[in-house]
């Protein structure tokens, strides 16, 4: 498991099967660690891509395997949340990092190269504690044992106060909802409201699927198992 480290010295801690914990990376620069993600369909390199924003922009880093880290942009929008690397049936964005900006409501892709382009405007809920924050994309094989499953974060006196679950929206539901292998799920922090994310070539088409409980403050991943029914 690899973790975002947020004291004693910024950057990536690994903790094996054992519980056994070490320092993988350490990052350069300043700003906060908001997201994490494995590149796993290979334009990164294979890499760990970690961002960091201060101000308004954000820095993608890569990882490899041996703690080495090199910065892809120091330029991207400011951003926060679940990134996520999009498939290579993603259209346009295969390949790219996405990421997700709370505080606009806009959903950006980031190219190896380190060029930001904005994939879509999510429609939802936006600012602080409010807007888009988590993301995740459904893999191949989803069906209706699958859930989609999403942290809640117990926040109190906050307008959206969370309970510290785990929140799920089962296989059923979302293929219900027209949901398919391929999409990108989004969601916002307050309130859970999810949409699904189509990228073709030219253009991509977003539409809203659900909606969680209102006092519901997600962060971090959208993710899908396959492990059928809880």
């Amino acid at each position: 498991m690899y973790i975002l480290r947020l004291t004693h010295g910024a950057g990536v801690t690994v903790v094996d099967a054992r519980g056994q914990a070490r320092d993988l990376a350490r990052l350069p620069g300043g700003g906060l660690e908001n997201g994490i993600a494995f590149d796993t369909t290979g334009r990164f390199g294979h890499r760990l891509l970690v961002s960091a924003t201060s101000g308004s922009r954000t820095t993608v880093y890569a990882v490899d395997c041996r703690g080495s880290v090199s910065t892809v942009t120091r330029s991207a929008p400011k951003l926060e949340g679940g990134i996520a690397v999009a498939p290579a049936s993603f259209g346009r964005f295969a390949g790219e990092l996405i990421a997700p900006d709370e505080n606009s409501g806009r959903v950006y892709a980031i190219s190896p190269e380190g060029r930001s382009s904005l994939l879509a405007d999510s429609g939802l809920a936006r600012g602080g504690d409010v807007g888009v924050e988590s993301a995740g994309f459904v893999p191949p094989g989803f069906g209706p044992s699958w859930s989609a499953l999403v942290a809640d974060r117990r926040t109190p006196g906050n307008p959206h106060p969370g309970d510290d679950a785990v929140l799920r929206i089962a296989g059923p539901s979302l293929i219900a909802a027209g949901v398919r292998p391929g999409e990108l799920l989004l969601a916002t922090e307050g309130g859970a409201e999810t949409d699904a994310i189509t990228c073709d070539a030219t253009s991509c088409r977003t539409r809203h699927v659900a909606d969680g409980p209102s006092g519901a403050h997600l962060e971090g991943h959208i993710v899908l198992t396959g492990a059928g029914p809880l």
